[in-house]
């Protein structure tokens, strides 16, 4: 876990002091690792405990049953992409790409490949209504983020509509992302390339 990454995490508590800090994150990477290992169903609090090498009643002041830790952890995961989004949106500032959308698609792509507990989450049947409602911030978030990335480029203008329309793009661009990763951990080459043609044409004519 990098430093800060448990500034958006919902946790039972806040962990106040440093050695307090560092037990919530070393929790989070054993169920990181778990969840990438064996899937959402072993994400128990015994379990996870055993496996950081806390107590299970260390664990609960922070994250008291499972659907906490699965909450935690989608936290992380949105937090991560759009951690990511956002330095995009500087580079797309201080560079000139020929072609933004292929660098947004091999980007969030490259990030999936590197997830694999995002993957097992997202994928799973587990998601609590709390991370479904997180989910849906963060597409808002990142929606606008691709609208600055454009507005950088100068690819799109800095209107309602264009922002309706880059978050038209990225619902879609989310759907075909998860579906192309669903099947294998590289991504359908195809449907990714296909992706790149969609959003390249829809956000090229309405840059026009």
């Amino acid at each position: 876990m990098q430093p800060g990454e448990l500034d958006g995490v919902r946790l039972r508590r806040r962990p106040r002091q440093a050695r307090s800090v560092e037990k919530v994150a070393k929790v989070l990477a054993a169920a990181e690792r778990l969840l990438a290992e064996d899937g959402v169903d072993v994400l128990t609090t015994t379990r996870v405990a055993a496996e950081a090498g806390v107590s299970v009643g260390a664990l609960y002041q922070y994250l008291p049953d499972r659907d906490a830790i699965v909450e935690a952890l989608a936290d992380l995961y949105l937090g991560r992409l759009e951690a990511a989004m956002e330095t995009l949106v500087h580079q797309a500032r201080e560079e000139v790409w020929p072609d933004p959308v292929t660098v947004l698609v091999d980007a969030f792509a490259g990030l999936y490949r590197s997830q694999p507990g995002f993957r097992a989450l997202w994928f799973g049947r587990h998601l609590t209504e709390g991370t479904r409602e997180a989910d849906r911030r963060h597409k808002h978030a990142m929606a606008e983020s691709l609208h600055r990335v454009l507005i950088a480029q100068h690819r799109l203008p800095d209107t309602e509509d264009a922002a309706t329309a880059c978050r038209t793009a990225f619902l879609a661009a989310d759907a075909v992302t998860q579906e192309a990763f669903r099947a294998t951990p590289e991504g359908d080459p195809a449907l990714l390339s296909h992706l790149k043609t969609l959003l390249g044409a829809y956000l090229g004519r309405l840059g026009e």
